[in-house]
């Protein structure tokens, strides 16, 4: 998996490729946590996923949980196959999917 990262003002933007797994998971909440400071708007783009798992969808869970304390999250470019994880989990009615 790769994570590149983007902030403007306050808002931090992160570009996931590859698989979100049991493997990768800690590698997204390791640059969640070392990224949030000073931010009140988080931006995942998700255009270059191709896979996750529940290890992921725990992660992106933690961070929206976190970003209701904090200010805002959504998630943008969600291709087909990921959008049907999150309807068939219900993180469709959780998350803010642009």
């Amino acid at each position: 998996m790769i994570i590149n990262k983007s902030v403007t003002n306050e808002t931090l933007t992160l570009f996931v490729e590859g698989r979100l797994d049991t493997t990768t998971a800690p590698e997204l909440e390791a640059a969640l946590s070392a990224s949030l400071s000073g931010i009140n708007a988080l931006v995942i783009d998700l255009a270059k996923l191709e896979y996750i798992s529940s290890a992921g969808l725990r992660v992106i869970l933690k961070a929206q949980k976190l970003m209701n304390m904090l200010g805002t999250m959504k998630l943008i470019n969600v291709n087909e196959s990921i959008m049907e994880v999150f309807e068939i989990t219900g993180f469709v009615d959780i998350l803010t999917i642009e």
